[in-house]
């Protein structure tokens, strides 16, 4: 009877892991990417005169269903790409690939998050709402797209940062220009920043036929990075001067041009798969940054 118990404590220990694993919470970096352009859409339409405590309600809010999401997104990512991931080293373990993990369990786990995700959901505006269900088609659509086009990441770019747009209308309770301009600056951050991402595995996805950003510019990676990167600086300084948004969030927003400029493009090397990630992953700074960048600016100190 003890062993017994002793082998289903084993395996439920074990499953865990592999769901742990299928959902890379383990890697904050997804959900925190996700995560930033709705704080950032959230910040934008606030208004600080009141009490905090509905902003930081929601902003909690944002951060459970960004993680739910992305954890629901990286499991329709491996189902289907099982076929490509096992050709490629960097994600030839991963718990579907190799088998650790059934299509079923999979599905039912993806389920499962989404419907806590909805959960999460219910608690904004009718038009929050219906603006997010709109868009779950385009969310998990995503890893067919660098199937038949170069340009996935701007897919993910429109898909990723559309928590800016459930944000904003999360308190406004309607759209305006002010947001989608924002969006569109954080599309081609994200075009920018997972360009670099995917040179990780671009000698992989030139074998097995897979596209993107990463291999068009290939040739030119820098330049290309550095347009993407300056495009979105133009547009959220665009929103700050329009906005009146005071110097100090002005000087934020210059820090993040010199991080984009004078670390990621000037240190980017696409043959060395560390550094490629690493600077990757300091784009979770640059949402910090961001959020700052917002909020200062709001308060018109």
């Amino acid at each position: 009877m003890k062993l017994a118990f002793v082998i289903y404590k084993l395996n439920i220990m074990k499953q865990v892991s592999l769901f742990i694993e299928i959902t890379r919470l383990k890697k904050p970096i997804g959900y925190m990417l996700l995560f930033w352009p709705c704080a950032w859409g959230l910040t934008l339409a606030y208004d600080f005169s009141g009490k905090y405590y509905l902003y930081f309600t929601y902003l909690l809010l944002f951060f459970f269903g960004s993680v739910l999401m992305r954890s629901a997104g990286c499991i329709v990512n491996d189902i289907f790409d099982k076929d490509y991931d096992k050709k490629v080293f960097r994600t030839k373990d991963r718990p579907i690939a190799s088998k650790k993990i059934s299509i079923n369990t999979a599905v039912f786990y993806s389920c499962s998050l989404c419907l806590l995700a909805f959960i999460v959901l219910l608690n904004f505006n009718t038009f929050t709402i219906m603006l997010a269900l709109i868009s779950m088609p385009f969310a998990f659509t995503y890893p067919l797209m660098k199937r038949v086009t170069y340009w996935p990441q701007l897919f993910l770019g429109i898909t990723f940062n559309y928590g800016l747009i459930l944000g904003w209308t999360s308190i406004n309770n309607e759209l305006s220009l002010t947001p989608i301009i924002f969006y569109l600056g954080a599309i081609f951050w994200t075009l920018g920043y997972d360009t670099i991402y995917g040179y990780q595995d671009i000698q992989d996805d030139e074998i097995i036929g897979v596209k993107s950003t990463s291999i068009k510019f290939k040739n030119n990676p820098k330049k290309f990075v550095a347009t993407c990167y300056l495009i979105s600086i133009i547009l959220f300084g665009f929103i700050g001067i329009w906005l009146e948004f005071n110097l100090f969030s002005l000087l934020i927003l210059f820090i993040v041009f010199f991080h984009f400029f004078f670390y990621q493009i000037k240190s980017l090397d696409t043959k060395n798969e560390k550094k490629c990630l690493e600077i990757f992953k300091s784009n979770n700074f640059i949402g910090v940054l961001i959020l700052f960048f917002i909020y200062f600016g709001r308060l018109n100190i």
